[in-house]
């Protein structure tokens, strides 16, 4: 016979996992966690949303990676969503953004500058560079003109008017409000969507049926969901620690106990706060 207490574990499993399969269903690619998850190695898929909104069907992708860390060792890294190269070495950085703070014109610059730099090896011929584009797929029209897409460039100012400086460098948003009779209209309206069986695009919903309705699929997505849970837990348990340790009242046993931390961990959050 179950205890009272085993009761209750079973009991909140089971709901955070109802809950899990109720968010499941509402999760759509303009949720980056769950787009990183379906283009993860989708070359079909990315290699779709790169020619609708670049607008050319040259475009074949031979790399991708998502939620790729590219280091900065002398400033602010980055995490890229979707990161592609394609068969003549140009290179993507795909980003997903919601919130309109996250997608300021000084991220784009860093974005753009960090995977410049990762580019180029030691000794090559910066002449030699491909082109490299970032985009944001931004929920809402951060620029506010009511364009599908907005195409950011470098001009040389003259007297004569603008003259396109051409050194390679592209950043690109698109509207994800945008509805238009067209393909990138029917493209910003399969992000958005919730139900794969009402999506334009099967490269993009096979991959939302598959991790919507598929079991192993789901499984997967619930076990992501849960580790996502117990990674923001972790990281208030750690704020938490931080705050005992910066105040100085307790002793490193104590606050390991308080934070449920391990007393290793919060000796290692210790070392640099006490130095």
């Amino acid at each position: 016979m179950k205890t009272a207490k085993e009761g209750d574990i079973l009991s909140i499993t089971a709901n955070t996992h109802q809950q899990d399969l109720e968010r499941l269903k509402s999760l759509r690619y303009i949720d980056d966690d769950f787009m990183t998850v379906c283009l993860a190695d989708n070359y079909e898929g990315v290699e779709l949303i790169l020619r609708i909104v670049l607008g050319r069907e040259d475009i074949i992708i031979k790399s991708v990676r998502t939620q790729e860390l590219l280091k900065n060792l002398q400033g602010r890294s980055a995490i890229l969503d979707v990161h592609a190269i394609d068969s003549t070495k140009r290179e993507f950085d795909v980003e997903i953004q919601r919130s309109d703070a996250g997608a300021g014109a000084k991220r784009a610059r860093h974005n753009s500058s960090l995977l410049d730099a990762h580019i180029l090896k030691s000794g090559d011929d910066t002449e030699n560079i491909p082109d490299s584009y970032v985009i944001f797929i931004t929920e809402n029209d951060v620029m506010g003109k009511n364009q599908a897409v907005y195409h950011i460039q470098r001009y040389v100012e003259t007297n004569e008017g603008n003259e396109l400086f051409g050194d390679g460098s592209h950043i690109i948003y698109v509207n994800g409000k945008y509805r238009g009779n067209d393909k990138i209209g029917k493209l910003m309206h399969d992000f958005s969507c919730t139900n794969p069986d009402d999506m334009n695009y099967e490269a993009l919903a096979k991959k939302a049926r598959y991790f919507k309705q598929d079991e192993k699929g789901v499984a997967i997505m619930c076990k992501i969901m849960e580790d996502m849970r117990n990674e923001k837990a972790k990281e208030v348990r750690i704020d938490n620690a931080l705050r005992m340790i910066k105040d100085g009242e307790l002793p490193l046993e104590k606050i390991a106990l308080y934070s449920g931390l391990s007393v290793d961990e919060v000796k290692e959050l210790a070392t640099p706060v006490m130095a």
